[in-house]
């Protein structure tokens, strides 16, 4: 990006009411059939017009067209079958029903490049689009087929890679692989979850990010995040490996997150979007409360490759409440922008 300090968001907007019940997570569609196809569209404007009043500089489509950040995309691979479900606990923390796989997973078509096309023809901005990781794709199904999760993740990998190939022909400058796992599962996550997400990214020319963090405000993650101490220092165990890796971006969670900041310093030269905004509060920050998120970022972070960012994703969360932390994104990284100008 050419700006400095170009603000984004890490995944997900509110959706609207007439296409998925407000303030839930993973809502069912409203609609269906062609009116869906439309309501998607309809809405995914509406994300991108909320972003750009914002001055959201890298926009996306706000995962309007998506469901579910992991299974909407694997309901369209053959070799998994949603009718037949397990119970399986998720991320070692919570318990839900999930597909199973039955045979070898596959993609018989592209799944989201329509959509990516649709949000290019919109706007001349930079846009991201976010794929689920293999290691979290794995971790939200049963698997009686491979019975191994590196095998089943490294066939996910090739699969998403045939995707993200289309995604960046469609024009996305930015494909980000959300993988929330990566802060649970370590010991797969640096023997062979990096060299899955490298997997997935092979061959292509746009710009690469992976975004970690310690999950939506739901009471699953906040219970969890109780247990994990004064400090987070997860994080330790894999940045090593992932600032030796070919990913450009490390998106993360930094505002209220407890992650320390000085752990930045072991991705020193990747890009890094910095969560400044707490995604887990109906709290709006200021844009001063923003700045010195960002502020405290640079001292691990050099200022061309810091992109302020949210936390996680923000459909829980009204609509109004969304934009305005939006709006303080946008306001807090100018601040900070417009001190880096005058040195």
């Amino acid at each position: 990006m050419t700006i400095l300090l170009p603000t984004s968001t890490a995944g997900s907007l509110p959706k609207p009411s007439w296409l998925a019940e407000p303030e839930t997570l993973w809502s069912p569609w409203k609609l269906a059939g062609n009116d869906l196809l439309k309501g998607k569209q309809n809405a995914l404007l509406a994300a991108l017009q909320d972003q750009q009043e914002a001055n959201i500089t890298i926009v996306s489509d706000g995962e309007q067209t998506r469901q579910h950040f992991v299974t909407t995309f694997i309901e369209h691979l053959e070799g998994v079958n949603f009718e037949k479900r397990k119970t399986v606990k998720i991320r070692d923390r919570y318990d839900a029903s999930v597909p199973s796989v039955i045979g070898p997973v596959s993609r018989k078509k592209p799944i989201f490049v329509e959509d990516a096309k649709f949000l290019r023809q919109q706007t001349t901005q930079a846009i991201k689009w976010a794929l689920p990781g293999p290691l979290t794709m794995i971790d939200t199904l049963y698997d009686e087929f491979y019975q191994s999760r590196k095998e089943l993740a490294w066939e996910f990998a090739k699969i998403l890679n045939q995707e993200a190939k289309d995604l960046e022909a469609a024009g996305v400058d930015i494909i980000q692989f959300d993988e929330p796992a990566f802060n649970v599962f370590f010991d797969e996550v640096n023997d062979w979850g990096i060299a899955c997400l490298e997997r997935a990214i092979e061959g292509l020319k746009c710009e690469t990010a992976v975004h970690i963090c310690y999950g939506y405000g739901i009471k699953a993650n906040t219970d969890w995040k109780q247990s994990l101490g004064g400090e987070w220092r997860q994080y330790e165990a894999i940045f090593p490996k992932l600032r030796e890796s070919n990913i450009d971006i490390i998106s993360l969670e930094c505002h209220n997150s407890h992650v320390p900041l000085e752990l930045l310093e072991l991705i020193r030269g990747k890009k890094v979007m910095v969560g400044a905004i707490d995604v887990a509060s109906t709290a709006i920050e200021t844009p001063q409360e923003v700045a010195a998120t960002l502020r405290n970022a640079l001292q691990y972070v050099d200022s061309d490759k810091l992109y302020p960012c949210t936390n996680c994703g923000m459909a829980p969360l009204p609509s109004a409440l969304a934009n305005a932390k939006l709006a303080a994104l946008s306001a807090g990284a100018e601040i900070v922008r417009k001190e880096l100008e005058t040195r």
